[in-house]
């Protein structure tokens, strides 16, 4: 019977000739068809992927060199392009649309034999923090099917969670890719802004947006990073830094610095067991002899409001494009006038959550309210950066939790977007700033929900971030 614990042992066992390509496919294929009620995938590409699988393991019998992800079974979430298979964001306005390229993340994948085997749920137009808000339906936590898997990238979380696929991307704009992983107990990992291209990425808020990874392993979250960093011709905001093989130089014996937030740990609005696991942690890193300070930070509640409304009026912007003309959903009302032909389109294509933060964004880029709302939000955007670039100058990470609360019931926060976005106080501070950011999970709650360890890095500092992931999870984890 096939089995995966990672990326190394999978290609150890095809060397040995104890498994194929071929048998992990066929092993998930099956997986996702009996797991079908949690909703993970929106498409999966049976056929093409058992095509794939034959052609690799044809190829590694003949002698061939292989590719650093040979066979590896990816899922991608519904917001990353794949040349000639459909994209949507989740949403009715770009139903049955099918990409006519492939992100630059998914060519250098593919370029690295790994298999692509479906697409992946998300919330529409990544806006949203259960995965409740898809035109497709909700997804369902694995570990309890009554709550959420987190948002917005649910789907990708769950498709690792639930054995099916090794690992995943996912995307983050402001902890679409850490809360998921925080609920649903794998890693997951937001890179420097840059350090992935963003070229077939749909964008929800371009100065926030980056690809990101899940999997159960720091090694395998380390070789999918290794392999899509990097410049690129098509994204003039991507990194040119250049890409240290970042799955070599993973072990390391240093002491670290770390600072930590007592305003954190201390907000009302974390849960105490939260609260208390982590500064237990705290306390066993004190005794290992590494350096953990509490640092003053007095930004903390102002960190949500300017992130809303920053990301929803670039969103208001970016979203301007569907429209019902060049492609996506159109209203069939015939014989309307163009104003009353947009209005139309964009209120049957778009869900309840993605009209919210349009509008959201088109009041604060209104005349009249730009400075007091955008302006100011930039001011603490810069205000925040200057604040963690002091904290970097004397310390090696920030911990801090993945999310005030774990996984809830479906349902439970829909009727209060303002609850729901609070939820996102401790991961929307790195993509503020732009630094790596890195989810953990570390820890059970007693009502016997998983839940992490937020690891923020500064800019570019990958390495360490995932050396420092190798050292504080448990040894079982990373066999």
């Amino acid at each position: 019977m096939f089995e995966f614990s990672s990326i190394e042992q999978y290609h150890a066992q095809l060397l040995k000739g104890n498994t194929t390509c071929l048998q992990a496919v066929e092993h998930y294929l099956h997986r996702i068809d009996a797991t079908k009620h949690l909703n993970a995938f929106i498409e999966v590409y049976a056929n093409e992927a058992i095509q794939q699988a034959k052609e690799l393991d044809a190829k590694r019998k003949s002698g061939k060199q292989a590719g650093k992800l040979h066979g590896v079974v990816i899922g991608l979430k519904d917001v990353i392009c794949y040349k000639g298979h459909k994209v949507s964001a989740a949403s009715a306005i770009l139903q049955n649309f099918t990409s006519i390229y492939s992100a630059t993340a998914v060519e250098r994948l593919l370029k690295e034999e790994a298999i692509i085997i479906g697409n992946l749920n998300c919330d529409e137009f990544a806006m949203g923090s259960t995965n409740e808000n898809s035109t497709y339906g909700k997804v369902l936590n694995a570990l309890d099917e009554t709550r959420v898997p987190g948002g917005s990238s649910g789907g990708s979380a769950v498709a690792v969670q639930a054995n099916l696929c090794m690992v995943s991307l996912g995307s983050d704009t402001g902890g679409s890719v850490r809360q998921p992983a925080d609920f649903c107990g794998i890693i997951g990992l937001k890179p420097t802004y840059g350090r992935i291209s963003r070229y077939g990425l749909i964008a929800y808020a371009s100065s926030f947006d980056q690809i990101g990874i899940f999997g159960n392993t720091v090694a395998d979250v380390s070789l999918l990073l290794e392999v899509m960093a990097g410049a690129d011709e098509y994204d003039s905001t991507v990194s040119q830094h250049e890409v240290p093989s970042y799955s070599s130089l993973l072990k390391s014996n240093k002491k670290f610095r770390f600072a930590y937030f007592n305003e954190a740990l201390d907000h009302p609005g974390i849960d105490k067991e939260i609260a208390a696991a982590i500064k237990n942690r705290i306390d066993e890193l004190k005794k290992e002899c590494h350096t953990v300070v509490a640092v003053e930070f007095d930004l903390l509640d102002y960190i949500v409001p300017a992130y809303y409304v920053l990301t929803t009026a670039e969103a208001s912007s970016n979203l301007s494009r569907f429209d019902g003309v060049k492609f996506g959903y159109r209203t069939n009302s015939p014989g309307v006038e163009l104003t009353e032909f947009y209005k139309q389109s964009r209120s049957a294509g778009f869900g309840k959550e993605v009209k919210r933060r349009i509008m959201l964004g088109t009041f604060v880029l209104s005349a009249g309210y730009f400075d007091a709302y955008f302006t100011r939000a930039q001011k603490v955007r810069q205000l925040l950066k200057d604040k963690t670039e002091l904290i970097f100058s004397q310390f090696d990470f920030i911990l801090l939790p993945t999310s005030p609360v774990t996984a809830f019931k479906a349902g439970e926060k829909m009727g209060d977007p303002i609850a729901m976005y609070l939820a996102d106080i401790y991961t929307v501070m790195a993509n503020l700033v732009g630094i790596p950011a890195i989810s953990l999970p570390l820890f059970k709650h007693s009502n016997g929900m998983p839940f992490g360890l937020q690891v923020m890095a500064n800019a570019f500092d990958e390495v360490s971030l995932l050396q420092v992931s190798e050292t504080l999870m448990p040894y079982e984890s990373q066999k």
